[in-house]
């Protein structure tokens, strides 16, 4: 029989990736995604269809108030930056950072996982793209491993919580070239921070820009429209 996995699928591309990752271990996948109020929800019917794509045995979709999340781009009346350099970037913690957003993410996660007997969590962060993320550091995901074995009854009893972060040391790039490799429809993906009233992505903010360089440096085209021409 196989193994039970949940896997946090966003809709973007690098959530994408990561179940079929997932996949091709032959796990039996169990989609999570998040409404949060994020004002690029576009991303939760691309997490459906990635799901569906993917042939997941269940996709629980977990409803936050959005009075939870304060203070960043993503979720209050703050503009999403455009057209921000590789330099600007790379320095600080940008206005789209989610007051710990991925501690709660993979905490509804833990309680997901083993009331449905799973010992695998994947989670599709990444440290080289978004470094400025601190919830997406590697020491993170390694204390919040630690804290799960502590606080579970499948940890105490022996049952360890792995959390698999494949695309942590990856370039966009890199990711994408994998997800090729294992059969992913980024044309199903949904990246953009500041997407358009029908959700056409703006080709502008930091998540844009990041996934159409990837796609350039992977040597492949990008299956999704952008308002902008120039991208």
């Amino acid at each position: 029989m196989k193994k039970n996995a949940v896997v946090l699928i966003s809709g973007g591309l690098d959530s994408a990736t990561v179940m079929a990752i997932a996949k091709k271990m032959q796990f039996e996948l169990f989609g999570l995604s998040f409404d949060y109020g994020q004002r690029h929800r576009f991303e939760l019917e691309s997490a459906a269809a990635v799901c569906r794509h993917n042939g997941v045995s269940e996709h629980v979709v977990y409803r936050l108030d959005t009075a939870v999340f304060r203070g960043s781009a993503l979720t209050n009346d703050i503009p999403v930056p455009h057209h921000r350099s590789e330099s600007d970037m790379a320095e600080g913690i940008p206005v789209t950072y989610v007051p710990a957003r991925n501690t709660i993410f993979l905490s509804v996660a833990l309680g997901y996982a083993e009331s449905i007997g799973a010992s695998d969590i994947f989670i599709g962060v990444n440290a080289v793209d978004y470094s400025g993320y601190p919830d997406c550091r590697p020491e993170f995901i390694d204390a919040f491993t630690k804290m799960a074995n502590l606080a579970t009854r499948a940890g105490v009893e022996g049952q360890s919580v792995r959390i698999h972060t494949p695309l942590v040391h990856m370039t966009k790039a890199d990711i994408i070239r994998t997800g090729l490799e294992h059969g992913v429809d980024y044309g199903l993906t949904h990246s953009c921070y500041d997407p358009s009233s029908d959700g056409v992505s703006c080709g502008e903010c930091d998540s844009c820009q990041l996934r159409l360089k990837g796609f350039r440096e992977a040597q492949s085209s990008d299956p999704i429209r952008y308002q902008t021409a120039a991208s």
